[in-house]
């Protein structure tokens, strides 16, 4: 009888990409989930006899083998089943084969080489079939990225837009952020990130291998989103100086820097900051197939010496002395949360993960961090991998303030203390509002269980036989703080103090404040008040002071009063950073010697609204109009409205503006045409060489017809 062969493969991309959740790649090869089984029809030369069977090869990555589990070799049969890949028959009609293949949950994932050969022709070589892509399946029980609500997997995996949120603690801002892990060649790109790797270029074959376990490519993609230890994606600069780059802030998606850094030949991207090393980090994870969100965390710490402790050195107006302080408390910082089982932990420690790609600390010799488990930050369990006290200190350093004499003494000034980890937040499933988690990472302030959780883990960061640290840190002018300084508090005072805002911070207006000092003894008190004020990078690290006054002030008993504060724009305009943040500080110098640092971080606020003018439909154009006001005092012109939007318009959009009269308003009208239904995001940024990005989005709900 003449030897059968394949003459043809029908991948029935539709029916399996429906049914894996994958039909928006928009990949050449079939793109499945693991753990799920695909039908394939095959055209053959002949009938086949019923005593032949087809055999199948799965292969990926290099020198692919059995025992690297990067390799399998089964045949159809009639019952479906096993711990391996399986093949079983689906249907045979005249010449035709339908067959469904199932990979096993804890498959590799990657891109696949699949062959075949019947099992009568042991001499002749597997007929090639073609390549398909497998990933990671939130749908499948059995997979360690499984998530049990829809609801949430239509968000965490599939929605390819976002919501950020920066600012300050009382003033969160939303930003959109265009993930588009769905866009051209965005799949191909992720993949290569993963063979990028320092570890994939070492040990390629094995690299592959430990490629089903989430744990491991979540530690991988940390470390290459920046670009410290390898040729990853993205570039950090926090100096508020970016020639030859882009600005952090004016990037509004993902999409643009993956393209870059892969046709720039793994080129890092320059410049990202906590917010973008997140933004693409979320994108390469959904993409691949495991369910991440992006998560804000405001009055965030920065806690170099991992002892739990943000300790910051000033001077006697409040100044923060660069040289001596090493650790820092950032307005927010921005990280990943993914989700997936901890098979090297424990059952308690399942569920939301952290992973951190911001070049903060090296973990293990290299710029990453995560996954840590949100239960084990919870519970002080910091001991657990993977960079546990980081995390920990992130959220629940205490915030220590320390005056520093000329004499190289200090002295511990009261603040508040537990301004660390507040309204830690990221976007709500299925709408556009903030949800706050702080309850997932901390018990409430303050209370009982919080410090119990506190001061275990102390004794597991201090403790030379859970970390192998050693007991003492030594700090800023040769004092070594031991465990127990970490638990003593500071003298309370006799007053109180805080800053109001009189009117509403606008960009390119006065500032208007008072410092309110109260008197909480019976008796009077003289009290000296130095203020000082500086233009902040997000970081709070200082770019440029603003203010420097001092004030004394008698406070009856019992008596309130308020110390007017104003500070022109002319102040502070030629070194406003693109962050629009302002820092005051007041050292309160009271008569018995007690004194007082009050704080207060200003986000100056700018205006930009988007409507849509009609029904927005599939392929069919339609209107969206954008007002914005000129917010200074002066006259501009290169104005540009720069817009984006996956599946609203390809790549970006620049729109001239004409010339804006000081505080003028205008709107500008341009047409967009959908290419996607569903709700869509639609990004549009005021950018001027006069003033930092006003930034806006608007979420458009494209129907399929009229």
């Amino acid at each position: 009888m003449a030897g059968i062969r394949v003459t043809k493969v029908d991948w029935q991309r539709l029916r399996n990409g429906a049914a894996h959740h994958t039909q928006e790649y928009p990949c050449p090869e079939l793109v499945i989930r693991r753990g799920q089984s695909f039908s394939l029809t095959l055209e053959l030369s002949r009938d086949p006899d019923c005593e032949e069977t087809l055999i199948f090869t799965v292969e990926t990555g290099p020198r692919a083998s059995e025992a690297l589990h990067t390799k399998a070799v089964f045949q159809t049969s009639e019952l479906d089943g096993g711990e391996g890949w399986t093949a079983a028959k689906e249907a045979q009609m005249e010449n035709t084969l339908t067959v469904s293949l199932t990979s096993p949950p804890n498959a590799v994932i990657g891109r696949y080489l699949l062959s075949t050969r019947l099992s009568s022709h042991r001499k002749h070589s597997n007929r090639r079939l073609g390549e398909f892509i497998l990933l990671f399946n939130p749908w499948c029980a059995e997979d360690d990225v499984f998530l049990a609500s829809e609801e949430e997997r239509q968000e965490y995996v599939l929605n390819d837009s976002g919501i950020i949120f920066r600012g300050v603690e009382k003033h969160i801002r939303a930003q959109g952020w265009n993930y588009g892990q769905f866009e051209e060649d965005i799949l191909n790109i992720c993949l290569s990130i993963l063979d990028r790797s320092p570890s994939h270029q070492d040990n390629p074959a094995t690299d592959v291998s430990c490629r089903h376990d989430p744990i491991y490519v979540t530690r991988v993609i940390s470390a290459m989103v920046n670009s410290n230890n390898d040729q990853g994606v993205v570039q950090g600069q926090w100096q508020g100086r970016y020639g030859g780059g882009t600005s952090p802030l004016h990037w509004r998606g993902s999409v643009a820097i993956l393209q870059k850094w892969f046709k720039g030949r793994h080129k890092p991207v320059k410049y990202g900051q906590c917010w973008v090393f997140a933004g693409v980090m979320c994108t390469v994870l959904r993409c691949l197939g495991i369910a991440t969100r992006v998560v804000s965390n405001f009055n965030s710490a920065h806690d170099t010496d991992q002892n739990l402790s943000v300790d910051k050195y000033v001077d006697f107006f409040g100044r923060t002395l660069e040289d001596l302080t090493e650790d820092s408390m950032w307005n927010f910082h921005v990280w990943n949360e993914s989700w997936f089982a901890r098979q090297d932990l424990g059952p308690s420690y399942n569920g939301w993960q952290v992973l951190d790609a911001t070049p903060q600390e090296e973990s293990e010799g290299v710029f990453r961090c995560g996954p840590a488990s949100v239960a084990a930050i919870r519970e002080g369990d910091i001991h657990l991998a993977h960079d546990g006290p980081f995390v920990f200190a992130e959220v629940n350093a205490d915030y220590i303030t320390w005056l520093w004499h000329e004499d190289e003494s200090r002295e511990r000034v009261y603040s508040d203390t537990k301004k660390i980890g507040r309204c830690i937040s990221t976007k709500a499933v299925g709408s556009d509002l903030r949800v706050d988690i702080t309850g997932l990472y901390k018990y409430p302030e303050g209370s009982r269980k919080e410090r119990q959780v506190y001061s275990k883990a102390v004794k597991r960061l201090f403790s030379v036989e859970a970390s192998g640290r050693r007991t003492q840190i030594r700090r800023a002018g040769g004092r070594c703080l031991r465990r127990d300084d970490l638990l003593e508090p500071a003298t309370k005072p006799s007053i109180t103090g805080k800053f109001k805002v009189l009117e509403p911070p606008m960009l390119g207006h006065d500032l208007r404040l008072a410092l309110c000092l109260a008197n909480l003894t019976s008796r009077a008190q003289w009290v000296r008040v130095n203020l000082s004020g500086a233009t902040i990078l997000y970081t709070r690290k200082p770019v440029a002071e603003i203010l420097h006054e001092s004030h004394t002030v008698r406070l009856g008993p019992k008596e309130e009063k308020r110390i007017p504060i104003a500070i022109s724009y002319s102040k502070y305009k030629e070194d406003l950073t693109e962050d629009k943040k302002i820092l005051l500080a007041a050292m309160c110098l009271v008569t018995k010697g007690e004194k007082l640092l009050v704080e207060k971080d200003i986000t100056l606020e700018d205006f930009i609204t988007i409507k849509v003018l009609g029904p927005a439909v599939v392929g069919v154009a339609v209107t969206v109009e954008v007002t914005v006001v000129n917010p200074i005092l002066e006259r501009v012109k290169d104005c540009a409205l720069m817009v984006e939007g996956s599946g609203l318009l390809q790549g970006q959009l620049s729109i001239n503006v004409p010339t804006l009269e000081p505080q003028e308003r205008t709107s500008v009208q341009f047409d967009i045409t959908p290419s996607k239904s569903g709700a869509r995001q639609l990004q549009v940024d005021l950018v001027s060489p006069h003033f930092p990005d006003v930034k806006g989005f608007v979420i458009i709900h494209v129907a399929t017809t009229k």
